[in-house]
């Protein structure tokens, strides 16, 4: 197998999500947040997070080199989220994604991954403009994206969906 690359930061090792991290994948993507916000991708057992994995994740691993990563605490080795890099349909370039799980909310853990991504994009990966989508009612998001740099560009439709989202961008 291919060796991807991982990051840290002060409190946070981020890894490529693997089959190994269905049960975080699960448990994030059936949290009430998660479904209201980014939507409900139907994962109902751990083998559908692994399947999720193996078919929505890998497949951009193993052609970009980057995808979605695992947030796994230093101090402990907990599983708390996740924040990626994604080439998703109906966007014009790369955009980032994040999410934690409830208990580990608002302590800051998305935005030190996503200043990290960010950080990987721009120096590592060479990724010279960042995008990114949120519903128009998740605040939290929008405040996460300004304090991260990010500028408000407009709104954006993406492929088989109805929502107006919020597009957001930085450049190096």
């Amino acid at each position: 197998m291919q060796h991807y690359k991982s990051f840290q930061s002060v409190r946070l090792i981020i890894k490529p999500t693997l089959e190994e991290d269905a049960e975080l994948i699960y448990q994030l993507m059936n949290s009430p947040k998660f479904i209201k916000y980014v939507g409900n991708r139907q994962l109902y057992s751990l083998e559908d997070a692994e399947k999720y994995i193996q078919d929505k994740m890998l497949p951009q691993l193993h052609s970009l080199g980057y995808s979605n990563y695992s947030l796994i605490n230093k101090k402990n080795g907990a599983k708390i989220g996740i924040c990626g890099l994604y080439d998703r349909e109906g966007i014009d370039g790369i955009d980032i994604g994040f999410g934690i799980l409830p208990k580990y909310e608002g302590l800051g853990y998305a935005f030190e991954s996503s200043l990290r991504i960010i950080k990987a994009a721009f120096d590592e990966l060479e990724i010279p403009e960042i995008k990114a989508i949120t519903n128009k009612e998740n605040v939290s998001s929008q405040s996460l994206l300004l304090k991260l740099g990010f500028k408000l560009k407009g709104t954006i439709v993406l492929p088989n969906e109805s929502d107006k989202l919020l597009l957001y961008n930085i450049e190096k």
